[in-house]
């Protein structure tokens, strides 16, 4: 068993950004920026926007942030969109997901300016994504194909199952696979037996904020297991959707929780935010 070191792969490719913002600058006289909309006062969603100003910082990047009350109206939050939309000095806008529950995200996804939307998650990219066109890709699994490259994990021809069908990360994740010749499988909410699904897979990828749901006799010998969860358990210690300790005896590869595919969603928000910052360059 091997396991698939996100931290070092993030801080890799955290170097790699920072030399090309410094490239940038001195040649383009262009700086990255990044603006990041939180609405409300949700600890998990205050503790990342933190983490993604660290990380902009750390590689050079100009970030704001716009704190807003969990009173704010729809069209006050459109409103800065489109002032962002307008500000040449910002390449990448980023709306923290949960939104209170009056505010539409889907409308507010779409205000942004797809050139900006270094999240994904705008209609336009996900079409873009899902006909294998260049496009913003969605960090998360961007960050897991990122991770199948570096460790040589080869997807052709291989039976993947993704476990969880967001739009954030299923969806996205399962186009990747695709694009990338795998056979996939996604199961959700309503697959009637999972197991079924995951037992035959050469690659699990799970998703779903369920501590411990991929159980030891639902993966096969020899399987790769991805974990996108991150859960936080009564003792305050972060677990993954899958239970590590008796799973990762039988894989060939698998990431932990924390320190798995955590660190890459940030890694890969500053490649797409520099992406952006190139193409306006």
């Amino acid at each position: 068993m091997q396991l698939i070191d996100g931290k070092a792969l993030a801080n890799k490719v955290q170097t790699e950004v920072a030399e090309e913002v410094e490239r940038l600058k001195q040649e383009k006289n262009v700086v990255p920026g990044l603006a990041v909309i939180l609405v409300g006062d949700d600890p998990a969603s205050h503790a990342y926007v933190k983490m993604k100003a660290k990380a902009c910082e750390k590689v050079g990047f100009y970030s704001i942030t716009h704190n807003m009350p969990d009173t704010i109206s729809q069209s006050e939050i459109i409103q800065i969109i489109e002032m962002m939309n307008a500000n040449p000095h910002i390449d990448g806008i980023l709306v923290q997901l949960p939104l209170p529950k009056h505010i539409d995200t889907d409308k507010i996804l779409e205000v942004i300016d797809p050139k900006k939307d270094v999240d994904g998650f705008h209609a336009y990219n996900v079409g873009r994504l899902v006909t294998n066109l260049d496009s913003f890709v969605p960090c998360t699994p961007l960050g897991v194909m990122k991770m199948f490259e570096a460790y040589d994990i080869d997807l052709e021809g291989k039976d993947v199952c993704v476990v969880g069908a967001s739009n954030i990360v299923g969806k996205p994740m399962a186009a990747l696979l695709l694009n990338a010749n795998a056979t996939v499988t996604v199961t959700h909410i309503y697959t009637k037996d999972l197991k079924a699904h995951t037992a035959k897979a050469d690659i699990v990828v799970v998703g779903v904020g369920v501590p411990g749901l991929i159980k030891e006799d639902m993966v096969k010998e020899g399987a790769v297991v991805i974990d996108i969860g991150i859960n936080r358990i009564e003792d305050g210690s972060l677990v993954g959707d899958v239970d590590f300790p008796k799973v990762s005896k039988k894989c060939s590869y698998i990431t932990p929780v924390p320190g798995g595919v955590g660190p890459m969603t940030i890694a890969m928000l500053l490649s797409n935010t520099l992406k952006a910052a190139k193409a306006r360059a």
